[in-house]
């Protein structure tokens, strides 16, 4: 998170109130260059997820906009912008359009196993793979096997892995996607994923939100969170694409209407 101060008594009294937790302390980051919007500063404030009450604090914060990294949660508190904007799908309501048809045909031949949050060589290999093609000067960019396995394995909540592999054919059992996802209370929440850049055909990042979402289905489980949609930003509007969502204002959950 950086060069961070704890927030002052005012601050966090405020903040426990808003979201009815007790007994957490928040924190906030310095500002620094926001990476989606240019020009603009982000602050994040953010507080530990530790001890018993982890994934209770975590299905809170997370109803609250917050995110998971590792043992941290976190939300953008950024001076003068909001356009950090936390969405859900809503699962029942959701249908595929001909284009997410297309999407999932192109990846029928992949399987999808949720495993246990164990960081491997084979899944560090892919990451790099789409970091360099991908990512090159991105905050991930310079990761290392080390901090792979504290993204993976260093956390309090429930929380699994989904690999992705060939069916058949000549790549048979190759690992071509992953997902690190969390189980809440009332849906799952992506909390990072990559792909092998090399398949870029198959749409994968779009795939693998739709195999959450039957996957969601499938335990009964009302949403699937995606994260920070931002209006105008091409690494996040591709979400407003999974209709009907609902985002986090401060008002509570609301429908998000289609820019």
């Amino acid at each position: 998170m950086g060069d961070s101060g704890r927030a002052t008594y005012g601050e966090t009294r405020a903040l426990t109130e808003q979201l009815g937790i007790r007994f957490a302390q928040f924190y906030l980051t310095s500002p620094a260059p926001c990476p989606y919007i240019a020009g603009r500063a982000e602050r994040k404030v953010f507080t530990r997820l530790s001890g018993e009450v982890a994934r209770t604090l975590n299905d809170s914060l997370t109803h609250a906009g917050f995110r998971r990294s590792q043992n941290i949660a976190y939300r953008p508190s950024c001076e003068g912008c909001q356009a950090c904007v936390s969405v859900r799908v809503i699962v029942d309501a959701f249908e595929r359009s001909r284009s997410f048809e297309r999407v999932a045909s192109k990846n029928a031949d992949l399987i999808g196993e949720v495993v246990d949050p164990w960081a491997t060589e084979e899944q560090f290999a892919l990451l790099r793979r789409y970091l360099d093609a991908r990512h090159t000067g991105g905050g991930m960019s310079d990761m290392t096997m080390f901090d792979y396995v504290a993204m993976v394995e260093d956390s309090a909540v429930e929380t699994h892995l989904v690999e992705y592999r060939y069916r058949s054919g000549p790549k048979a059992g190759d690992l071509v996607a992953v997902g690190l996802t969390d189980q809440l209370c009332d849906g799952l929440s992506m909390v990072y994923s990559y792909y092998d850049p090399e398949e870029e055909r198959r749409s994968l990042g779009t795939f693998m939100v739709l195999d959450h979402i039957e996957q969601a289905r499938g335990r009964g489980l009302p949403y699937v969170y995606l994260g920070y949609w931002i209006e105008g930003s091409r690494k996040m509007s591709y979400k407003a694409r999974f209709a009907p969502l609902e985002a986090r204002m401060p008002s509570g959950w609301v429908a998000l209407k289609r820019p």
